[in-house]
């Protein structure tokens, strides 16, 4: 580093000061390196660079780039001095990077002049020292102010150097070389949370947790604590011994020197899946007295597990191998020596038969069935609660099925739990193909112990004092699942990475209530009043911007001077509304809404230096001192939201709580009018949306969705198909996607298409999605029309409701469930009317 000093060198920028007043630029510029060794070829002529063989050599042999990775032989004629300034396109990662334009140093704060007055006099090296703790204690001094694309999948890389034989250390220095150093973390350091708050309104946020399943349900805890919406996916990258999570997920049983930059277009391109995770609820024994309680743990190490949850001879395998390790932490350094001792102390383990009894001391029941007395009858001496395929590094326990008519296939994201039971021949075969006697598939399961047993919990083993366990779902994660190949490497400087129109809608806010409320950004957003929407250029910036605005205000004042009304009729009812809002005033300023604590104003001498991406995602908030409060103007709820737009833009789609009404066009651009239908005037079974001709991409999408096939729809949608088009039976696209069973179409349906598609019927048989998914024993496609919100109530042509249809198909589970649904959505009704 003196070395460095003395050249003037500087490390490549990993974030910028926020106290700069200089423009902020919105793209990265290269990092040039002089090196006297260099790999590869040249980016200008192609030809190799030579290799110094002599250590004292110090002649320069090639200019690299330390973020895209390009290079150039030290030559006038390769490396030209145009590529000094220009910009930098991150290289074949830029998708995964975190540009340094996002990550801002916070200004520190400054109090009245007379105070800093004060300070400058006292320069002692005490008040130094003493200023540089306090600022230490406030925490991580960055905020993070992203610019969102459509291409980007920002990754946050949680590495933990102990597991699997401390391969983490390796992993972490190449990450921070391919990436950003201030995305990458260690977890021997500091835990995952401080990292995870501040990256928490990033979108399109992907983690990648280095290490075992542990490290994995521990990164996936701190989700459930911060409750992130959208939760970021998960993927793994497999350091740990077991690694079963990365082998369901297809990320292989372990790492292998597999190019770190492999590893990132996997984790760019995987697909996001469901994980079911399951709460452990531990008691005392109610039926043993207080005096006959053995000695042993209390309480479980972990109380949700992801992967499964045994009791029996394989937990105590597991706890000899963790107290050894413990004792001795240096002898267990490689994973193949972890797995040598886990081999000898199973073979120790069934010599001793210490397990034998198991059967005796247990008593299980699964969604109310006692399978105590089979469990006694086979003497198993290991029972496993099975949530992924994947057990004891890499065996299958469940086995295949097909052959069983009692059981399905299992999977991690359907909502129930496998139990197996296991004799010490069964745990034997699983190694070469077998698998367990298969006990059950459940959603809740109730454990009784009589004595100390050993268990364990995502391969955290402990030794549990009679206990009642109680088993139940949690809730489900995302998680990444790697993909068979990369299909295309998107880069920064792509024309395509940013989005060609922004649809933004405009909120003011009074100086009354920025001055009262600018210690809370949240109620001050509650306090806003909408203006009405504006759709500009993805690069846009502040100046144009406020032409658009004023545009808006202009058509708005004009419809309210001639008092138009607009008139809604349905079957029941008609509405008439009347558009009145206040004037903005010459003096109207933006707000900036991204920053950590409050908002902040922008002077409007320097809103040419800013893009409308830096201030807001999807909302511009602007000050206009002159609002008058009290009087409550503006769009108030249910009124219409008038829209501008450039002429040459796309078409507006439709949105699940706005119907559009198009009035006129003008000028600069087209104007809509907006009406959103009052709750208590909407009816599930109505379509308040103007039907247009089929066009080809509606059919195109149509056939996508009876094919299968989700790329291809997810084109269709994104060039402007109609998701709310029937085919020729009259189904929606939702009824297709249900009845074939296809899970990806219908959570893509559910989140772009409205609500009501949920209830909607087709015409021939009054069925509604649920009711197809239903008569197909679709249960993952049940469960997610269920958490939507489909009526489990509504009747088809026949009077069956979705619960009849599964009882009909011989799912009784299926029925079981919605059955249990609906009575949940009964009392939550009945609670809601008494409430209000």
């Amino acid at each position: 580093m003196e070395q460095l000093e003395k050249i003037n060198f500087h490390c490549k920028p990993t974030f910028r000061e926020g106290g700069s007043r200089s423009p902020r630029e919105n793209f990265v510029r290269h990092h040039w390196v002089h090196r006297r060794r260099q790999e590869g070829k040249c980016k200008q002529c192609g030809k190799g660079f030579q290799q110094k063989f002599s250590f004292h050599s110090k002649e320069i042999v090639a200019i690299s780039c330390s973020w895209c990775k390009q290079a150039f032989h030290n030559k006038v004629t390769c490396f030209m001095l145009h590529h000094i300034e220009e910009p930098c396109s991150l290289g074949a990662h830029a998708a995964v990077i975190v540009p340094p334009t996002w990550i801002i140093k916070v200004k520190k704060p400054q109090n009245s002049l007379k105070t800093s007055t004060r300070r400058k006099k006292r320069t002692s090296f005490k008040r130094k020292a003493s200023k540089r703790g306090n600022e230490e204690n406030k925490g991580r001094p960055f905020v993070i102010k992203p610019i969102s694309s459509p291409l980007m999948k920002p990754l946050l890389v949680f590495v933990n150097p102990k597991s699997g034989g401390n391969q983490g250390t390796k992993v972490l220095q190449m990450f921070m070389w391919y990436l950003n150093p201030r995305q990458v973390f260690d977890l021997s350091q500091e835990g995952p949370r401080d990292a995870l708050e501040l990256y928490r309104k990033v979108p399109n946020l992907r983690i990648l947790a280095c290490g075992g399943d542990g490290t994995v349900g521990w990164i996936l805890s701190i989700l459930d604590e911060l409750q992130l919406n959208p939760q970021p996916p998960v993927a793994v990258l497999p350091l740990g011994t077991g690694n079963d999570l990365a082998r369901t997920l297809s990320w292989g049983g372990g790492y292998t020197d597999e190019p770190v930059s492999k590893i990132l277009c996997h984790v760019e391109d995987g697909t996001i899946v469901q994980l079911d995770r399951w709460n452990l609820q531990v008691e005392r024994n109610p039926d043993l007295p207080q005096d006959e309680l053995e000695d042993g743990a209390r309480k479980l190490p972990l109380s949700v597990f992801n992967n499964y949850f045994s009791l029996g001879f394989d937990a105590h395998v597991t706890l000899e191998f963790h107290e050894s390790r413990e004792a001795n932490p240096e002898k267990f350094n490689s994973r193949f020596r972890n797995k040598m001792f886990y081999a000898g102390a199973a073979f120790s383990d069934f010599l001793q038969r210490s397990s034998r009894d198991l059967s005796k001391h247990v008593k299980v029941v699964c969604d109310g069935t006692d399978l105590t007395p089979k469990i006694q009858e086979l003497k198993f001496q290991c029972i496993v609660f099975l949530n992924i395929p994947r057990y004891c590094a890499g065996t299958m326990p469940w086995g295949n099925p097909s052959d069983h008519r009692d059981f399905e296939p299992q999977r991690h994201d359907d909502g129930y739990i496998e139990v197996i039971g296991f004799t010490m021949a069964s745990l034997a075969a699983l190694q070469v193909g077998g698998h367990g006697e298969r006990l059950h598939q459940c959603r809740e399961v109730t454990l009784l112990t009589y004595k100390s047993i050993p268990m364990q919990v995502d391969g955290e083993p402990c030794r549990l004092a009679p206990s009642l366990i109680r088993i139940s779902l949690r809730n489900q994660a995302n998680m990444v699942q790697k993909s068979k190949r990369r299909t295309s490497m998107p880069l920064l400087n792509d024309p395509h990475s940013i989005p060609d129109r922004l649809r933004i809608r405009v909120n003011r806010i009074s100086l009354q209530d920025y001055e009262g409320l600018h210690y809370d950004k949240e109620k001050l957003r509650e306090a806003s009043i909408p203006l009405g929407i504006v759709v500009v250029r993805g690069d846009c910036d502040l100046e144009t911007c406020r032409m658009y605005i004023d545009r808006l205000q202009e058509d708005l004042q004009s419809v309210t001077s001639t008092t138009q009304r607009v008139h809604y009729q349905d079957q029941e009812s008609s509405f008439t509304r009347v558009i009145s809002v206040q004037k903005l005033s010459p003096r109207w300023c933006f707000l900036d809404a991204t920053s950590a604590d409050r908002f902040y104003r922008i002077d409007r001498s320097q809103e040419h230096l800013h893009f409308v991406t830096e201030i807001s995602q999807d909302e511009i908030f602007i000050l206009d001192p002159e609002l008058v409060v009290s009087q409550q103007v503006g769009t108030p709820p249910g009124m219409p939201d008038l829209v501008v737009e450039q002429a040459s833009g796309i078409p507006d789609r439709w949105n699940p709580a706005v119907r559009k009404r198009m009035l006129s066009d003008s000028g600069l651009g087209k104007i809509s009018l907006h009406y959103e239908v009052p709750e208590k005037q909407k009816d599930a079974s109505q379509t308040y949306m103007l039907q247009s001709p089929v066009s080809s991409e509606d059919q195109a999408l149509l056939q996508a969705v009876i094919a299968g096939d989700l790329l291809k729809f997810i084109e269709c949608c994104k060039k402007g198909a109609n998701l709310l088009i029937q085919g020729p039976d009259h189904c929606s696209l939702l009824h297709h996607a249900a009845k074939t069973g296809n899970s990806e179409i219908v959570k893509y349906i559910l989140e772009h298409g409205p609500s009501e598609l949920l209830d909607m019927t087709d015409s021939e048989t009054g069925e509604t999605a649920l009711h197809k998914a239903a008569c197909q024993r679709h249960r993952a496609i049940c469960q997610l029309l269920v958490d939507a919100g489909a009526s489990l109530r509504k009747t088809d042509s026949k009077g069956k409701t979705p619960r009849d249809r599964a009882q009909q198909a011989g799912d009784p589970d299926l029925a079981a469930y919605l059955e249990s649904r609906q009575n949940y959505q009964m009392v939550s009704h009945e609670d809601l009317e008494t409430a209000v």
